[in-house]
């Protein structure tokens, strides 16, 4: 079901309106979508450098839409919604553990499910079971999937196809030891 899904999710990128068409994947793929628009953004960006930044931007605002749709979900619809939808992706059993530490480090967990492979819908509809305050959600949703969405825009603009088997294959492992790198930082800072 994920291959067909992941088919159906490229062959768009060809589409006339393969714009509208990643709006809409960058809306679902952060409440409910289990295909993230990177892969729709590859073949756009490759085929029309020049809209580089315009495909990013499009990513950017609807996938902070679509986050905010998972907010509310969390918020308003957590047990008939929000909880099956974490089950389906397996974090049934960490989400009371977690939600008793989320809001503490809630600027951090947006952040790093906004620019690593971790799933941003399961911290969308987190932040909004734990009340994390709407405006550190969007703030943060903001930076991070700009961060995530402009690197790959710039990458693919400046070095084209090239890149791609990078983008694809270590990217995700990149931003995710850049994460590390970062809280190991602020750890390193804190406690040594």
């Amino acid at each position: 079901m994920i291959r067909g899904l992941y088919d159906w999710v490229l062959s768009l990128a060809n589409h006339p309106k393969a714009l509208w068409a990643l709006a809409f994947i960058a809306f679902i793929e952060s409440s409910v979508f289990p295909i993230p628009p990177d892969i729709m953004m590859i073949p756009m960006i490759l085929a029309r450098p020049n809209r580089a930044w315009l495909i990013a931007g499009v990513a950017l605002v609807a996938s902070v839409l679509g986050g905010m749709l998972g907010y509310a979900i969390g918020a308003f619809a957590f047990d008939t919604i929000g909880a099956p939808i974490l089950a389906s992706l397996g974090k049934a059993d960490a989400m009371a553990e977690f939600s008793t530490r989320f809001n503490d480090m809630g600027f951090w967990a947006v952040l790093t499910a906004g620019v690593t492979p971790f799933p941003y819908k399961v911290i969308t509809i987190m932040s909004g079971w734990t009340a994390m305050p709407l405006a550190t959600f969007i703030a943060t949703s903001i930076l991070a999937r700009a961060l995530r969405f402009f690197i790959v825009a710039a990458l693919l603009w400046k070095f084209g196809a090239p890149i791609r088997d990078f983008i694809e294959r270590r990217l995700p492992l990149m931003f995710t030891l850049a994460v590390v790198l970062l809280f190991g930082g602020f750890f390193a800072v804190r406690y040594l």
